[in-house]
């Protein structure tokens, strides 16, 4: 294959060479996310990374972009397949994304984007799926300012066999929505994790219990989606690695028992290049762009359920009481819509309440932004906003009730995939979807078992 092109040292990577030979960082994680939301790809020497990988990049098994869950090798994606070989793409460092993690000594983490064989940035990897539409939003003089708020259950670690049966034993009982006195458990936990994640210049904006038991809350301060997305890798990283250190699990399921969902939201603002802000209220009156963006939402999103809501066990979530939405409405300050309008003035913003906290933050967010600017571009004007519950109104389009249900919207999307996200991606992952389907089709499950040997 081709080898991507050499990079020079950037004042990013000096600074990370300056660690380095101080004897701070003496290992380089270079990570690049997969279609789950996952970081992987290779530790390095540091001194190796340093010297050799900054300007030459490395290379990883193209069939990293097409794996399910479970790593399983895919057919039927036209990146890479046992009838191409399995070849390889190319990974270079992001100058832009280095950090140095507290939850591992002396390791340094760097986001990588994959390259093809061409030499070009791949274009079915998350990061540059999100890339592509941060470009299409600055061709038009417009950037995005994200936030994204992230549930997640924090239990025990019961496992015997590395499985989780029957459940997990959360870490506290009860609703401790907005609880101030925790298990000491959980209080060391939240500590850790604000130290390790502060240590890597992403302190969170801030941390609370939820009305799960054992299930937790942390947002991020609003800024660059792209940086944004890649915070959301390394805290779900910090996360998992403290929690394990404590015997515990960081369970991100959007659906993790019967009744409960945990989401991942995303607060979204815009801008003009200067920072003047788009969705400034005058005189409590909604601007006419975050109108169109509301109706952009609302359009196209229910067509892109694939991207923000990946797993069957995504739309367990969408069911009236999770604080889940269950149509697609928006209102001023309600959590029954799935486009919640928050703020107020200069601060005003959209809130999307679709993405549950198995989402994998860069496609949910291209999502978002694609759908946004078909709203703009077409100067769409949304339904009044929704007062009252929106949960289950049989006037309302529902939420897709399950991925078979979303498969077939995405396939119907009457913008056409160019004008949204590019033929390739499309293809790619409705393949994707496609294939979790087969999965689930053909496994028996607990479920099975227990009604079965009680009926059959």
């Amino acid at each position: 294959m081709s080898h991507p092109p050499v990079r020079q040292e950037t004042a990013e990577f000096a600074d990370l060479r300056a660690v380095v030979e101080s004897g701070a960082v003496t290992t380089v994680m270079l990570a690049v996310p997969d279609m789950q939301g996952r970081l992987k790809g290779k530790r390095f020497h540091a001194a190796h990374f340093i010297d050799h990988v900054v300007s030459a990049g490395s290379d990883v098994c193209a069939y990293l972009f097409t794996t399910d869950a479970g790593m399983r090798p895919l057919d039927g994606f036209a990146l890479t397949s046992a009838g191409t070989g399995w070849g390889d793409v190319g990974l270079l460092p992001d100058p832009g994304a280095v950090y140095q993690l507290g939850w591992l000594p002396r390791t340094a983490l760097v986001f990588a984007d994959a390259v093809g064989t061409d030499g070009q940035p791949l274009g079915v990897a998350p990061r540059q799926i999100l890339r592509h539409q941060l470009a299409r939003l600055a061709a038009r003089g417009i950037r995005a300012r994200v936030g994204l708020e992230t549930e997640f259950l924090l239990g025990y670690d019961d496992r015997l066999d590395g499985t989780i049966r029957g459940g997990m034993r959360p870490v506290a009982t009860g609703n401790l929505d907005y609880a101030l006195d925790h298990p000491h458990v959980m209080t060391r936990f939240l500590e850790d994790l604000q130290e390790c994640l502060a240590a890597a210049g992403r302190p969170p904006e801030a941390i609370k219990t939820e009305s799960g038991a054992g299930q937790l809350e942390v947002t991020f301060r609003h800024g660059d989606p792209l940086q944004a997305a890649d915070t959301h890798l390394l805290f779900k990283h910090a996360a998992r690695t403290i929690a394990e250190q404590a015997a515990l699990v960081a369970n991100f399921m959007a659906a993790p028992a019967t009744g409960m969902g945990s989401g991942c939201h995303i607060h979204l603002s815009l801008t003009t290049d200067d920072g003047v802000p788009l969705f400034a209220e005058t005189e409590g009156k909604i601007p006419d762009r975050a109108r169109h963006a509301v109706a952009g939402l609302l359009d196209v999103l229910p067509h892109l359920a694939p991207l923000y809501a990946p797993n069957p066990n995504s739309y367990k979530r969408f069911v009236p009481g999770t604080f889940a939405p269950t149509t697609f409405t928006w209102g001023r300050d309600n959590r029954t819509c799935a486009v919640r309008v928050v703020g107020h003035g200069e601060n005003l913003h959209l809130e999307i309440r679709l993405p549950g906290a198995d989402t994998n933050p860069y496609l949910a967010l291209a999502a978002t932004l694609a759908a946004v600017l078909a709203g703009l571009d077409h100067k769409s004007e949304p339904p009044p906003p929704y007062i009252g519950s929106a949960f289950d109104d049989p006037e309302a389009p529902p939420v897709p009730g399950s991925l078979d249900e979303a498969l077939a919207a995405f396939a119907s999307c009457p913008l056409p995939a160019a004008d949204l996200l590019t033929p390739e991606v499309a293809a790619h992952y409705s393949t994707a979807a496609r294939h979790e389907l087969e999965l689930h089709r053909t496994t028996v499950t607990d479920l099975d078992r227990h009604r079965g040997l009680a009926t059959a």
